[in-house]
């Protein structure tokens, strides 16, 4: 007898449920179904699940198909019950391939395509599914079609790129129901736009899609012009539609909790800021393309009342920057960024104060822990937070929250902090471009001396 299981939350039980767990069945004699359990599912950071554990569990049963159901709760679950089960084969939706190969060793892994276009026609019967469509111009996904599975309510229906052929192959590459180059076409029956294009397509693709009614999302920045994005910033407001800057650090616990604790002196009187960031683009917009989180940072903890800002700029012999130090000057104290292409910089961030220090290393913008030493000879202490995926899942959940509540502004992003970011980004640009300006006259004065 071949034994086979399979796993998920199964929540608003759907055609696209069923289908898998008929397949499932196909594939042996006899199937097991894992459905996930509230508090796994809260730990893994699945949210807004609609439905009881015992509705879904009732579900599965009412199919017919399931020969046993066991309830998943903890991480590493699968091991252990492929073994205690003597599990021949581990069947799973194909959005997940490669993540459960490691089973391979216990038994035969087999990944299903999943149903396409199965949401926005079988469950808006239950509640309202919100369509996303990726505006696009890499076959990276950013993460969305796979984040967004651990928000109920939401479905990435579609892609739009400009070349035909490279949208037809998103489409089979993550599963989706349909691709075009035809913007109108695409919009016609989305609710929510992902805006993930290079910086100076994306505000003309916001805009279009703001114009027809839809709700956006889009890489940060959207322009690195304010007058552009206070554009798009009332049209959102005129079109009653929400335009959110994906700058994920904003909806992290981490984050708010870190800020909290600061402004209650968890390390004393804060003395400097510093965020460093190493970046593969060595130019001008490369840099000021990734000062979002710094200056967000900033923002939290220091305020925005700063005094000025200074830069030392540090350029290689063809006068290309190749590192910054951006400089946040305040009443007695500072925030410094230093951002860079060279091998030799590290990302991290650090924080000091009068009695102690706060650290977090590697790529802090993703910000699931942090460690404080609270006072001079103290061990460092970590306060870890619920963080999984790329994070894209928790400003999903707070946009559904948004468009469910009728609230046009975020409760962790306000858009005047969204323009106040932008505009600083803008100055920095611009300096750093005089700079250039300056040194390409003075290095043609210096050659049409040489030709005299």
């Amino acid at each position: 007898m071949i034994k086979v299981i399979t796993y998920g939350t199964f929540d608003l039980f759907h055609q696209g449920h069923y289908n898998i767990l008929k397949r499932a069945k196909e594939q042996g004699d006899y199937l097991i179904v894992g459905v996930t359990g509230e508090i796994y599912d809260l730990e893994r950071g699945k949210l807004n699940v609609q439905d009881s554990l015992l509705t879904r569990i009732e579900n599965v049963r009412k199919t017919g198909l399931a020969d046993k159901i066991i309830v998943e709760e903890y991480m590493g679950q699968k091991i252990s019950d492929v073994v205690k089960y003597d599990i021949d084969k581990l069947v799973i939706g194909s959005d997940w391939y490669g993540k459960f190969d490691y089973l391979n060793r216990y038994c035969e892994v087999v990944y299903l395509e999943r149903t396409k276009n199965i949401s926005s026609t079988q469950l808006r019967e239950k509640q309202k599914i919100y369509n996303i469509g990726i505006v696009s111009d890499t076959m990276e996904d950013g993460e969305i079609v796979l984040e967004s599975k651990y928000v109920s309510g939401i479905h990435v229906e579609s892609v739009f790129m400009e070349d035909a052929g490279q949208a037809a192959e998103y489409e089979n590459k993550y599963e989706l129901a349909f691709s075009t180059n035809q913007m109108d076409e695409f919009l016609k029956d989305l609710d929510i736009v992902y805006v993930r294009t290079k910086l100076e397509q994306r505000f003309g693709y916001c805009q279009k899609a703001l114009s027809e009614g839809k709700h956006v999302i889009c890489e940060n920045p959207c322009s690195l012009d304010s007058e552009q994005l206070k554009v798009l910033l009332n049209l959102a407001e005129e079109k009653k539609v929400l335009f959110i800057d994906n700058v994920i650090l904003a909806y992290l616990r981490a984050l708010a909790q870190l800020t909290w604790m600061l402004n209650r002196e968890l390390i004393g009187q804060l003395i400097k800021i510093r965020c460093c960031i190493q970046v593969e683009n060595s130019n001008e917009f490369g840099m000021v393309d990734r000062l979002t989180d710094s200056i967000l940072v900033f923002q939290r903890i220091l305020g925005s009342d700063y005094k000025e800002i200074t830069m030392n700029p540090v350029y290689d012999q063809n006068h290309e920057l190749i590192y910054n130090q951006i400089i946040f000057h305040y009443d007695n104290r500072m925030g410094c960024i230093e951002i860079g292409c060279t091998p030799g910089m590290k990302n991290q961030l650090e924080i000091l104060g009068t009695r102690g220090r706060v650290d977090l290393p590697d790529e802090w913008w993703n910000m699931g822990y942090f460690e404080a030493s609270e006072g001079a000879g103290s061990k460092l202490k970590r306060y870890s937070f619920n963080f999984e995926g790329n994070g894209m899942r928790y400003l999903l959940h707070e946009m559904l929250l948004m468009i469910k509540e009728g609230s046009e502004v975020s409760k962790k992003m306000q858009p005047e902090e969204s323009l106040r970011i932008v505009e600083i980004q803008q100055h920095i640009l611009k300096e750093l471009q005089k700079e250039k300006m300056h040194f390409r006259k003075e290095k043609q004065s210096v050659d049409e001396k040489k030709e005299g």
